[in-house]
C-alpha cells in the first residue's frame, strides 16, 4: 500500500515512534523510507555567506541520520538519509510531492483541549493541511 514514506526528524527521541511505524508498514510491502532533516536557513542571507557554518550542520546531520539508522532493525526496509535547506513545512511538502511520496509519517505534539489554537502553528499541522499525500500523526 504505501511503498514511499518520508520520515521527518529534528532528531529528538519522540519521533523514533513514527520512524518505526513507517518500517513496519514498509515491511509489508519491501517499500522505502526517507529519513529526511531539513535544515533552516538564516533569513535575509545568502548561503554563501555561511558555507562553511551550513558544512558543517550537513555533515552533523546526516551523522545524525545515520546514527539512527544503524540504531534500528531495518532489514525489511530500505532507509536512505536525506539533508535538505530552506522552511521545514515548505521543504517537507516540496519533498514529499517531488519524490512521490505515498505517506508522510511525523510526530505530533499533543493539543490542549482548553487552548487548541495553540496547536495550528506547528509543523505537523501545516505539513498535514499542505500536503498532497496522506499525513500520519504520531503523538
Amino acid at each position: 500500500m504505501f511503498k514511499n514514506i518520508l520520515v521527518p526528524t529534528d532528531f529528538l527521541d519522540d519521533n523514533q515512534h513514527a520512524l518505526e511505524i513507517a518500517i513496519r508498514l514498509c515491511s509489508m510491502d519491501n517499500g522505502k523510507i526517507s529519513l529526511l532533516h531539513v535544515i533552516e536557513v538564516i533569513q535575509n542571507t545568502t548561503f554563501e555567506e555561511f558555507e562553511d557554518f551550513y558544512s558543517g550542520l550537513e555533515k552533523r546531520s546526516f551523522k545524525g541520520l545515520n546514527d539512527i539508522i544503524n540504531r534500528l532493525d531495518i532489514s525489511q526496509a530500505e532507509v536512505e538519509p536525506q539533508v535538505v535547506y530552506g522552511n521545514r513545512t515548505q521543504e517537507i511538502v516540496r519533498y514529499a510531492e517531488e519524490n512521490n511520496v505515498d505517506l508522510i509519517i511525523m510526530k505530533s505534539h499533543k493539543v490542549d483541549l482548553e487552548e487548541p489554537i495553540q496547536g495550528w502553528g506547528t509543523i505537523s499541522y501545516k505539513v498535514s493541511i499542505l500536503a498532497r499525500c496522506p499525513v500520519l500523526l504520531v503523538k
